[in-house]
């Protein structure tokens, strides 16, 4: 009885010991490492007005200025098949959990460095829009004017390009598709209360907002 005692006390303080080096051999996010590792993102992200046309043509999300952790849990969304985008799929695979966390304070510092938070405050809502927000609980996620999250892995969308806002609320509604579509319980069960005139008239409203988020050009020699 005393040997695996012994024995047990022993395995748990390997184990605690892997686990403290662990937690010393990681590193926090480096903004100036992520700025080495943006090859991949500037050809899309840093060029205004720059579309995709997967699954359908629309501008590509501006990510400057956006919370470092949504980025992180997209990224981890691609890489995971959450969200389904070949393209990013292949990027996000080849990132490791550093290069992500770095890649997106640079991003989230660009975005200050760029001209600091939005000015003004929106316009007011139409009583249909302030209906489709009142719904969608909005606010109760993305925060104040729709860019001040309560959660640091959930997206600012205020100002964000209208028509990527579309395509990314539809991809909540698809089901048993292996190509295109997100799956996220919660904005599934939200985006489906939706018609996609109604996803449209809310995304066109939100891209008006004063917002954090923009694109800022950089040269594609790193």
């Amino acid at each position: 009885m005393k040997k695996v005692l012994s024995t047990m006390m022993v395995l748990a303080a390997v184990a605690g010991f892997a686990g403290a080096a662990s937690a010393q051999t990681a590193k926090a996010p480096d903004a100036k490492a992520g700025g080495m590792k943006v090859a991949m993102c500037i050809g899309c992200h840093s060029i205004p007005g720059y579309q995709s046309s997967f699954p359908e043509v629309h501008k590509v999300p501006m990510i400057a200025g956006q919370s470092a952790g949504y980025i992180v849990a997209s990224l981890n969304a691609y890489k995971k098949g959450e969200r389904k985008h070949p393209t990013m799929r292949g990027i996000a695979d080849s990132l490791t959990e550093q290069d992500m966390a770095d890649v997106a304070a640079y991003y989230e510092q660009l975005g200050k460095e760029a001209g600091g938070p939005a000015q003004g405050t929106a316009k007011a809502p139409s009583a249909e829009v302030d209906a489709l927000l009142k719904k969608g609980n909005c606010v109760s996620c993305h925060g104040a004017d729709l860019r001040k999250p309560i959660d640091p892995s959930y997206p600012k969308v205020a100002g964000q390009h209208a028509d990527y806002l579309f395509v990314a609320l539809k991809s909540y509604k698809v089901e048993n598709n292996v190509y295109i579509g997100r799956s996220n319980a919660i904005m599934g069960g939200i985006a489906k209360q939706f018609t996609n005139e109604e996803l449209r008239t809310l995304s066109d409203y939100l891209a008006t907002m004063p917002g954090d988020v923009k694109v800022v050009p950089q040269s594609r020699f790193r």
